[in-house]
């Protein structure tokens, strides 16, 4: 067993060499030919090109409206809009210019083409009917920008390029201040560092909560869910950067601007037409082997980002099995209903299937947290093993169902002739030769299950795949923790495979006297040769 397992990790690094190798030597797409791609020279030239965008940002309204022949591109967070850059899937980014500056400073592979494309204020957001929040914080904005700590702010964190946040007391006597936002939004704005929470926008909230004496607790999330968030009271306010737009008023209150915000284009500096491309493969290739180990030092050992992958992987394992157990037991209880004689429960089991199985998990999982539990205080954590849980019964269900039905109906009848209840005989004759039939479909679901947990990202839980994009927005490295998140899934669902299988043999009286034949045989065999 530890042989397989060495063998296929080194297999699994020799794999996220190489994939580094290629995107280093010859860039993703092997397009390094001259002639490829026309030279940007103004913003005019990518009027019909790639573009990437934030989903539901102020640039994505921009460039559907202003490039309308080009392909636009919407995604979840910035580091997902920087994987596509730099692998070539667009053409050029629209974001945040004071977010890409600072992304400039540690890759020197891209730069801007022209200069801001416009400037937005932006504000702080508030559920319609918390008027007397927001009016705090208009007072505690005031406060702060004539007494000069918003000057300073502002030098330490868009000027200085800050990382470090200053030590604010706070009596936390008042209860808590619950803060939606984005941690891989970026600095200056948030991002993580050393495991805390830094940046402009980190540090507003902290001195607003410690201005009410109120606990800051931050919940994360994706750009597009805020919004939904403090609409339905699942957080109290919401900073993200986020744009004062009349659209966006008309579902939130927005306090008074605290900063003004422009938009660039980023594209790959090979492709503007002022910058003289110098490509040395053999350089590039000598120092192959340091840039995977530069890589893993700053994506595994700087500023211990590796417990950002422990914290993650341990809740992804949380939600995955109990959303499991959960599901199994609440899939029997939709089968025993589907199977009765009742004509209500078969009903209501086989539209609870239908439901269940023909809405997508990342709709059921939005609607659970923001509509079904809207007016509930609910953790997020609890609201994606509910949400999986459910999803997961409606295939138990069935597969179960479809296992019993296999069964002939003559074993039942021998079993109460024999003086069995119905119960008994379900529970000794049965239920066994179902399990076996089930095991090997159940073992594919419970690993899709797993796989598909990377999205509960979407409601603040910060899982495997979010501390994966939070480490992107920090390292700015496109590809190490993509493969480093991939390589920890594969061997995730090897060793659930490997347990199930392991649990296959163990209730399978057919399998166990095989394998004891096996030992016996193997030990008279070694008892001949002796």
């Amino acid at each position: 067993m530890k042989k397989i397992l060495t063998g296929i990790i080194c297999i699994l690094l020799c794999f996220t060499f190489f994939i580094e190798y290629r995107v280093n030597v010859y860039g993703s797409q092997g397009s390094n030919k001259k002639g490829d791609l026309q030279k940007f020279t103004t913003v005019e030239d990518i009027k019909n090109k790639r573009i990437g965008v934030l989903l539901g940002s102020l640039q994505a309204e921009y460039a559907l409206k202003n490039y309308p022949n080009a392909t636009v591109l919407q995604y979840k967070s910035s580091s997902d809009a920087l994987v596509a850059l730099k692998s070539k899937k667009v053409d050029a980014i629209l974001n945040v210019r004071e977010t890409m500056m600072e992304i400039l400073k540690a890759d020197k592979s891209m730069g801007f083409l022209g200069g801001n494309l416009y400037e937005v204020p932006v504000g702080v957001g508030f559920n319609k009917n918390n008027t007397k929040l927001s009016e705090e914080f208009n007072s505690f904005l005031k406060k702060i920008k004539s007494n000069g700590v918003y000057d300073d702010m502002v030098k330490r964190w868009m000027i200085d390029g800050s990382q470090s946040m200053p030590q604010i007391p706070n009596k936390e006597d008042n209860g808590t201040l619950v803060v939606g936002g984005v941690s891989d939004d970026g600095l200056p704005f948030t991002t993580v560092k050393d495991g805390k929470l830094v940046g402009f926008d980190v540090e507003i909230e902290t001195r607003f909560a410690a201005e009410l004496g109120k606990k800051l607790v931050f919940s994360d999330m994706e750009f597009g869910s805020l919004i939904a968030a403090v609409s339905t009271n699942k957080v109290d306010m919401i900073t993200s950067a986020l744009a004062i737009t009349e659209e966006r008023k008309k579902k939130i209150n927005f306090s008074d601007p605290y900063y003004k915000l422009g938009t660039g284009v980023l594209v790959l500096k090979e492709n503007l037409a002022s910058y003289a491309s110098e490509t040395n493969h053999d350089k590039t290739e000598s120092s192959f082997i340091k840039s995977i180990g530069d890589s893993f030092y700053n994506n595994i050992i700087l500023e211990n980002r590796y417990m950002l992958i422990v914290n993650g992987l341990k809740l992804t394992i949380i939600v995955a099995g109990l959303a499991a157990v959960f599901g199994t037991i609440l899939g029997m209880l939709i089968c025993f209903m589907r199977m009765s004689r009742n004509r209500l429960l078969i009903n209501v089991a086989s539209g609870y299937i239908a439901i269940l199985r023909g809405t997508p998990i990342l709709v059921f999982l939005m609607l659970i947290f923001y509509v079904f539990f809207a007016s509930v205080n609910i953790d997020p954590v609890f609201a994606a093993i509910i949400a999986f849980g459910m999803n997961f019964a409606a295939y138990v269900s069935e597969m179960f169902r479809t296992a019993i039905l296999g069964i002939d109906k003559g074993q039942q009848e021998a079993g109460i002739a024999t003086g069995f209840t119905k119960v008994q005989t379900f529970l000794y004759i049965i239920m066994p030769q179902a399990i076996k039939q089930v095991l090997p479909v159940y073992k594919g679901e419970v690993i899709s299950l797993l796989k598909n947990t990377s999205i509960v990202g979407y409601i603040a839980v910060q899982d495997l795949t979010k501390a994966g994009d939070i480490i992107r927005s920090r390292t700015f490295d496109a590809f190490f923790p993509l493969i480093m998140v991939a390589t920890i899934y594969f061997i995730l669902s090897w060793l659930l495979t490997m347990l199930l299988d392991y649990m296959g043999r163990k209730i399978d009286p057919r399998a166990r006297k095989q394998s004891k034949s096996k030992i016996k045989f193997t030990v008279k065999e070694s008892n001949f040769t002796t």
